[in-house]
């Protein structure tokens, strides 16, 4: 799967995610679009979305893409990696359109 992060979404989420390549808006060239141009442009190029922005469905359109996206409620790595089998789990259950927002206890 080709996985792309949005800014917030911690780098070492990357070594978690062992045979999807992973690239992060900054290493695209992306990071200074705003999310609407962004979501467009990964459309066409990445299967999935990680970002940590909690609004995104409140502030895009999101009905109609192929791209999946999976929203993760905070960007702090220690907390997401005491539940990183939860992450994979629903990266790994993302179909095209997807939208997912994940909660942690």
């Amino acid at each position: 799967m080709r996985i792309l992060f949005d800014q917030g979404t911690p780098a070492p989420l990357r070594h978690a995610l062992p045979g999807h390549a992973v690239s992060s808006t900054y290493e695209m060239g992306w990071d200074k679009l705003e999310n609407g141009d962004l979501l467009d442009v990964a459309d066409s190029s990445f299967d999935a979305f990680i970002t940590t922005d909690q609004n995104l469905r409140f502030q895009q359109k999101l009905t109609g893409r192929r791209l999946a996206i999976l929203v993760l409620p905070t960007t702090s790595w220690p907390k997401i990696q005491l539940h990183i089998s939860k992450v994979v789990a629903a990266l790994n259950a993302l179909r095209p359109g997807d939208f997912v927002e994940l909660n942690f206890p």
